[in-house]
């Protein structure tokens, strides 16, 4: 009689883990970091560029009928109003290629539970993307944002002429996505530190590679 509670209990559990990862499995992607940069530096194009930077992406990866964004913070400019990242990215939840949750929400999102580090923030072929300790280091990722996920303030550039500009003399405010848990400290996922400057080779030199997070914003 025990055995056979013993061997129902292990079926039930069985069964409920295989559930859990069929689910998270069957979720769509909504959330990537760009597999590769737009090879320019912090110039994407603007805004838009950069949306269609996402696009193209998901869309060679199979998720292409959706509305993808760029995850930038922009400054106000020629009569337009600021921008802020987080605005910009629909309301969730967001999972990653591999079908495991990011955020439920844009509150989430920018709280101590959001689920972005090294193992999560993957790429839109699923991918781990290098950080600290590995050769080279690329987990600086630009977004011109403060933790709020709004323009990143300062009395110089902190988006890097937003995204249109690759000098050495700008900045743009980059996030880091090889956190290591959930509620971790020093290592923000949008707000770390600035850039050295605009340029690829700044870029490269700051520790990244000029890529980005993308979000299904519909």
């Amino acid at each position: 009689m025990r055995n056979r509670m013993l061997v129902a209990l292990a079926v039930k559990t069985i069964s409920a883990v295989g559930s859990y990862v069929v689910s998270a499995q069957n979720q769509p992607m909504s959330f990537f970091i760009t597999s590769v940069g737009m090879g320019a530096g912090a110039n994407l194009g603007g805004l838009a560029g950069a949306d269609k930077h996402c696009q193209t992406l998901a869309a060679a990866a199979g998720a292409g009928g959706r509305t993808w964004r760029a995850y930038l913070s922009a400054a106000a400019s020629g009569g337009q109003p600021a921008v802020n990242a987080r605005d910009r990215i629909g309301q969730g939840p967001w999972y990653n290629a591999a079908g495991v949750m990011i955020a439920k929400s844009v509150a989430d999102l920018h709280s101590d539970a959001v689920n972005l580090t090294k193992e999560t923030a993957l790429t839109e072929k699923g991918g781990v993307v290098n950080g600290v300790g590995d050769t080279p280091n690329q987990h600086d990722m630009l977004t011109g944002s403060q933790p709020s996920g709004t323009l990143q303030a300062g009395e110089g550039d902190t988006t890097c002429g937003n995204w249109t500009s690759t000098s050495g003399d700008g900045r743009g405010q980059l996030g880091h996505s090889d956190r290591t848990g959930r509620g971790a400290t020093g290592a923000s996922w949008n707000s770390a530190h600035p850039s050295r400057g605009c340029s690829q080779e700044n870029l490269v030199a700051t520790g990244g590679a000029g890529l980005f997070y993308c979000f299904d914003a519909n």
